[in-house]
């Protein structure tokens, strides 16, 4: 009897499993197999639905009044009355520069022009009996008038050292203390007047023409779950040709310690309901370069089409042209599929 070596039948052993699992392989295999298989596709069946023409944009909250308060002239200050967080009426003085030298100038010009009209209340007495020429007396009027304009400007310099509240407001965070020296544009303090909020946003350049003074719309601010409104007062009047958006302004109804200036704002603005729009899935449309379309299935075959869109929801888009009730859109797959080519839905909504 034929006897093996132990490392003879090691390596028979071994061929032999190589052997069989090629075998195995090469029946269990399949060229064709994953090969051209169709994509897996969704469609759509449109129908008639209601949907609400409205948008929704960012707007920025702001006091219906708001000042930096600059001097105009420079000087020292010599008297602060800037209460941070406090109200002041309109007219307080808020901050008085140093005017030492304009006030001793205002005196010697009102001393001047009081000796002034009591010389030309003099010569018209002397006039009516021509004790005096006329031309004498016009130059003492002439003089007296002269006095009295030097009056009012050095009156009107003194007036440019004091920083009164320009209406009722509250004070923000005072910048300067007393004895500070300073100039035109120099920030003191900023005075707000909260008692009407506004609310600033934009419009798409679509909407420019169709958005009306008194409109209501609403809004809701990040961490409060109130849903406020407020009421348009004004628009820009013309398109910003950087972000082509119409820049819009409403009022605020309500009064609430929430609503602070400088907080953005979600502003939701409805225009009209659309009782039979045909709506089909944001992923349906395909842009173009001039144009957009969406791929409808008509004999069992894929047909692209150009539609023409209108509003825009979070997930689905209106189409005003190219489709009808009933039609077939295909939602999915649509990078894999050309025109023409036979479709085999997954699944249809």
């Amino acid at each position: 009897m034929f006897k093996f070596a132990p490392l003879q039948f090691l390596l028979v052993s071994i061929f032999g499993i190589l052997l069989l699992d090629s075998c195995t392989n090469k029946s269990n295999s399949d060229p064709k197999q994953g090969k051209d298989a169709p994509p897996a596709i969704e469609g759509y069946i449109v129908k008639p639905q209601m949907i609400a023409d409205q948008i929704e944009v960012s707007g920025t909250l702001l006091p219906s009044e708001e000042t930096v308060l600059m001097p105009e002239v420079s000087g020292r200050i010599i008297q602060l009355n800037l209460p941070e967080g406090a109200r002041v009426n309109k007219g307080t003085l808020l901050v008085k520069l140093f005017d030492a030298d304009l006030q001793a100038q205002l005196k010697k010009l009102q001393a001047q022009s009081n000796t002034a009209k009591s010389t030309v209340d003099r010569q018209k007495e002397l006039l009516k009996v021509n004790g005096i020429s006329q031309q004498e007396y016009d130059l003492s009027v002439t003089l007296a008038t002269s006095l009295e304009a030097d009056v009012a400007a050095i009156n009107a310099q003194i007036s440019k050292t004091e920083i009164r509240a320009p209406f009722d407001g509250t004070i923000g965070l005072r910048k300067i203390s007393e004895g500070a020296f300073v100039g035109p544009g120099t920030a003191l303090a900023i005075i707000r007047s909260e008692q009407k909020i506004k609310l600033d946003f934009s419009v798409p350049e679509s909407y420019a023409s169709i958005i009306d003074k008194n409109t209501e719309i609403h809004f809701s601010i990040q961490g409060d779950t109130n849903r406020y409104s407020a009421t348009l007062i004004a628009t820009e009047q013309s398109v910003d040709e950087g972000s082509l958006n119409l820049n819009v302004r409403a009022l605020v109804n309500e009064q609430n310690k929430n609503l602070i200036p400088g907080t953005s704002a979600n502003v939701i603005v409805a225009f009209a309901t659309h009782t039979n729009a045909l709506l089909v899935p944001s992923e349906a449309v395909i842009p173009q370069a001039r144009f957009k379309s969406v791929m409808v299935c008509k004999n069992g075959k894929a047909v692209m089409t150009k539609a023409k869109t209108g509003i825009r929801t979070a997930s689905s888009v209106e189409i005003l042209s190219g489709i009808s009730v009933g039609d077939t859109i295909v939602t999915t797959g649509i990078q894999f599929i050309r025109p023409g080519t036979p479709l085999k839905f997954s699944s249809i909504k």
